[in-house]
């Protein structure tokens, strides 16, 4: 007897980081874990390679904390971590789990932080994709961005928590004056960089053929949207070729910084389970 999950999708992915042209080491990391759904991008922030350090221990945490748990079951709440109230309480074990996995890397930063005084001031942001059956959970905290193209239309799906895009929400700036504002790189989020930290997450219905991206400030910085979508659409039959169109663009207009990328399609339907 089998039992169908026709909701459920098949999915590939790639993902490639590139130093950039003006920085002397990479400080992003991301992972590409397809046994687990998860996908992840963080760029690192602080001196003395603690950038590189805190972005390879955020995914490092998150990666262990999905790869560890259980998605058939509820997901457990950390014992140091405040009990659920109000939405946190009704959101889906997804999301949950996604929550606990940034809340347990900001964590750890911490931690870090607190036996070496020299990391002092290091953070990472983190867009991370969790998807269950043909739904992904998206984690956000700071710049790093999440988009969703389908049907040759790009969308961006996440917030920038800077302080320019909050000025530009509440109408003191417009877009274009903010991708030239000096204070464009201040983040108002972090993981890391306080006890507790404030995780955007937002549930997207997947398709076959939807294109998700994940990808450093290093790519955004550098290209417009417009120009993110022709690169796509010139390289799309094959993933690990887009991504490398996404960097050597980033570099051909300046490579001022870091740049991951990470790409993710839903190919089609799953395949029945017996």
């Amino acid at each position: 007897m089998s039992s169908k999950r026709a909701s459920a999708l098949e999915f590939e992915s790639a993902g490639l980081s590139d130093v950039g042209k003006k920085r002397g080491s990479n400080e992003d990391s991301f992972a590409l874990a397809p046994q687990h759904r998860l996908f992840v991008v963080a760029d690192g922030m602080g001196g003395h390679a603690a950038g590189e350090v805190a972005s390879r221990l955020a995914v490092e945490s998150i990666e262990r904390h999905i790869s560890g748990s259980d998605p058939r079951k509820e997901p457990t709440i950390p014992a140091d971590f405040r009990s659920p109230q109000g939405d946190e309480a009704a959101l889906t074990p997804p999301a949950r789990r996604v929550l606990n996995a940034v809340r347990l890397a900001n964590q750890e930063i911490v931690r870090s932080v607190r036996k070496n005084r020299e990391m002092r001031g290091m953070g990472t942001t983190v867009v991370m994709a969790y998807i269950q059956g043909s739904r992904a959970v998206i984690g956000s905290v700071g710049d790093s961005r999440a988009y969703l193209l389908r049907d040759d239309t790009l969308r961006q799906i996440t917030s920038d928590h800077t302080f320019v895009n909050e000025q530009v929400r509440a109408g003191t700036l417009t877009q274009s004056e903010a991708r030239k504002h000096p204070a464009r790189n201040i983040l108002t989020r972090a993981v890391g960089s306080q006890e507790e930290v404030e995780v955007d997450l937002i549930e997207q219905d997947l398709q076959a053929g939807d294109l998700l991206l994940l990808c450093s400030d290093g790519l955004t910085s550098m290209v417009e949207d417009d120009g993110i979508l022709a690169a796509l659409r010139g390289s799309r039959g094959d993933l690990a070729t887009s991504c490398r169109a996404l960097i050597d663009l980033a570099n051909a207009k300046g490579g001022d910084d870091n740049v991951t990328v990470v790409l993710v399609r839903a190919v089609g339907p799953a395949k029945p389970t017996d």
